[in-house]
């Protein structure tokens, strides 16, 4: 699995401000991001691409009806691919298939990708971009299930809509990579049979089903937060499992693999009960949520989840990445800061290498309301043979009692540890501010020993760790 990699915005935060703020690039760059999700979520289900490219006094104004704001589209498809260059992030374009179709799918793609010589790849040249964008990745829409989406649709109403495009699109480049829309959550009433109805109509023509999962501390239940993870999991496999069931049923040889295009803690509940706005704001401050120790460790727990299924999910988007539900905030004139949630993330992006390595913890087990008996720790491990370096990242989601972990590294014949970062707090709710922007980070776990391959390390409560390790080069 590649490093994790981080969405663009879904609504109206002025994404223009990170191409002029140095610090904002620098904290992006730290954060180990390498594809970005553009336009966003909801947001493309009623955006109109060809607004946001040309001379800029000469774009459109438009209202978005996604997050009740008004977009001046000063900031588009041009701007985000220089954006995206000038860090060395790989673009990742969403098509609309709320509001339009096939024909406008395929002038975006001509824009951004064909290397001259039609009206549109010219018109790109003439807005001073004359090399092709050279996008690959593409998302067939965005949450299509959800009643909330502009133009939501059945699941065989957007399978047949997803294929004619898909096809299309392949016309143009055979070698693009291609996202159907699977369901917004778990929890949906046409889970599952929205994946089979959709990949029953599109398996030959994609290459990912999406799946998107936010996760929040309900009723102040924090023991079934921090075993947020095993949702994940069972997502992930249910998944795979009905892509498969599909695979079999049409006899196709290919797999479709999963892309978790949007995934994070995000207190939705704190949103819907917000009073609905009745004007149209430019760039209104929206879903800004600040995270606390407790959502960095949540985080970490499912980062494992999604390395430990790497063999399918082989794309997966932390959604999203400065001010809105993000791990980087900003103040406008004012400073950026790392959340908690910044950390994970960004030693997961640092440290995973090499082979992901499937690891069977032997642990305690915890009753959680929402998910049952939980084991207490959970882990995973990589393998980079070839830089002489292996990693091991472990969550201890106890509330209350630290746990000693003990791993046999003799398979890897692991010779010293190179580093132990534990990411903890006395406070499971002390947050990072621009006041105090280094309240909560890793620090150096001293509780560490390594003796004839053997490892143990003591894991504080509510707390994610990652161990490096210096094995036999290749």
């Amino acid at each position: 699995m590649s490093s994790p990699t981080a969405t663009a915005r879904a609504a109206g935060a002025p994404a223009a401000a990170p191409a002029r703020r140095a610090d904002v690039a620098a904290l992006v760059r730290e954060l180990g991001v390498t594809t970005v999700r553009y336009p966003g979520g909801n947001f493309v289900s009623g955006y109109r691409w060809e607004d946001g490219v040309g001379p800029k006094a000469e774009r459109p104004v438009r209202r978005d009806l996604a997050w009740h704001s008004t977009e001046t589209n000063q900031f588009g498809l041009d701007e985000f691919i220089t954006w995206t260059r000038t860090l060395g992030i790989e673009p990742m374009m969403a098509v609309n298939l709320g509001t339009r179709g096939l024909q406008e799918a395929l002038d975006l793609l001509e824009y951004a990708n064909h290397p001259g010589g039609t009206a549109l790849s010219d018109r790109r040249a003439a807005n001073g971009h004359p090399q092709p964008h050279a996008v690959r990745m593409w998302c067939l829409g965005n949450e299509m299930d959800g009643p909330w989406q502009i133009g939501h649709k059945t699941a065989r109403e957007y399978g047949r809509l997803a294929a004619e495009v898909a096809r299309a699109m392949r016309m143009s480049d055979p070698g693009l990579e291609l996202v159907a829309c699977g369901s917004s959550g778990s929890s949906m009433p046409t889970f599952g049979a929205w994946e089979a109805e959709v990949l029953e109509e599109t398996y030959d023509l994609v290459d990912y089903i999406s799946l998107h999962a936010y996760y929040e501390e309900h009723d102040g239940d924090l023991a079934s937060f921090l075993a947020s993870a095993t949702d994940m999991d069972h997502f992930i496999e249910s998944v795979v499992a009905t892509a498969d069931a599909v695979r079999a049923r049409l006899g196709a040889t290919k797999r479709v693999n999963l892309s978790f295009d949007e995934w994070n803690v995000w207190y939705l509940s704190r949103h819907q009960a917000a009073e609905p706005r009745t004007d149209w704001p430019v760039a209104p401050r929206v879903i800004e949520d600040r995270y606390h120790l407790a959502d960095a460790v949540v985080v970490g727990g499912l980062l494992i989840s999604l390395l430990r299924h790497s063999d399918r999910v082989t794309a997966a988007s932390l959604a999203q990445l400065v001010n809105v539900i993000a791990p980087i905030m900003t103040e406008p004139g004012g400073p950026a800061w790392r959340q908690t949630t910044f950390h994970p993330f960004a030693l997961t992006a640092a440290t995973a290498a090499g082979t992901v390595l499937r690891v069977e913890p032997e642990s305690p087990v915890r009753e959680t309301a929402r998910y049952g008996a939980v084991p207490v720790v959970d882990a995973v491990a990589t393998h980079d043979p070839e830089h002489g370096r292996a990693a091991v990242f472990v969550v201890n989601r106890a509330v209350d009692e630290p746990v000693t972990l003990h791993v046999d590294l003799r398979g890897l014949a692991a010779e010293r540890v190179v580093s132990c970062r534990t990411l903890h707090d006395d406070d499971v709710y002390a947050a990072n501010t621009a006041e105090h922007p280094d309240r909560v980070t890793p620090a150096e776990n001293k509780d560490t020993a390594l003796d004839g391959g053997r490892l143990s390390v003591v894991l504080p409560p509510v707390s994610w760790t990652v161990l490096t390790l210096e094995v036999p080069r290749a």
